[in-house]
């Protein structure tokens, strides 16, 4: 599994071309790129990039690939990042790796998002991975129960846990965001509607952001045994 999403990484990494500026994504498959952009850095490349986590950052710095942030540069010519789901519309669930928040600011800060992964992470229907919806801490209570009135007005229900931290379980440790937060994973099995779901959260006081990402991934290159396939997203790109 973790050599296809290296093939992953390689192959979105072919269309990286000197001077971009690239949003750098989270989680196992997007530490990939990072490491086989820093090889190509060291061969020369001239590129930078704004990170969506802190271990994206630490990672690309070890690597010695150069960063930016969004308050320096205006925008992003590709984003490369993965995914816990991607449709057949491309839109992806993600946040399984708790970096949502600063992942959607930099895809949609992005001309081109590039979804990698291993072709188990494609799916017909959104769900069966837990939807996770980042949350302020304070009115936590206040907050679940509308997001519970948001999945009946959806058509949509199931269990919501706070995420714990690595070893949580006997601790009790809550997961804490880069930005603070905390997370809500949502077992929600099947999502009809994924548009209408993430506008329903997002008007939600009290959710900062939720894992649903519609509309901004413009292809998506999956790995798997039988090779390499790349799906092009069919809607207009952003700007036309």
């Amino acid at each position: 599994m973790d050599q296809l999403k290296r093939q992953a990484a390689a192959r979105a990494l072919e269309q990286v071309r000197d001077g971009m500026q690239l949003g750098l994504g989270t989680g196992s498959t997007a530490k990939h790129f990072v490491e086989l952009l820093g090889e190509r850095v060291a061969a020369g490349l001239k590129v930078i990039g704004v990170p969506t986590s802190e271990a994206t950052r630490l990672d690309a710095t070890r690597c010695g690939v150069p960063l930016t942030t969004l308050d320096e540069i205006d925008h992003l010519d590709i984003t490369i990042d993965g995914a816990d789901e991607i449709d057949p519309a491309l839109n992806l669930i993600k946040g399984g790796g708790g970096a949502l928040l600063r992942e959607k600011i930099v895809a949609a800060a992005s001309d081109r998002m590039i979804v990698i992964a291993d072709d188990t992470k494609w799916v017909p229907t959104l769900g069966k991975f837990p939807l996770p919806i980042e949350v302020i801490p304070f009115g936590l209570g206040a907050t679940r129960r509308a997001i519970e009135k948001a999945f009946a007005e959806c058509g949509v229900s199931g269990q919501m846990a706070v995420r714990k931290a690595k070893g949580g379980d006997k601790d009790g440790h809550v997961f804490v965001t880069d930005g603070g937060h905390w997370i809500v994973d949502a077992q929600l099995g099947q999502i009809g509607d994924p548009a209408g779901l993430a506008s329903a959260l997002s008007a939600i006081p009290g959710v900062v952001e939720h894992g649903l990402f519609i509309g901004l991934a413009s292809s998506a290159v999956l790995a798997g045994g039988e090779g390499i396939r790349v799906i092009v997203e069919r809607r207009k790109p952003k700007g036309d």
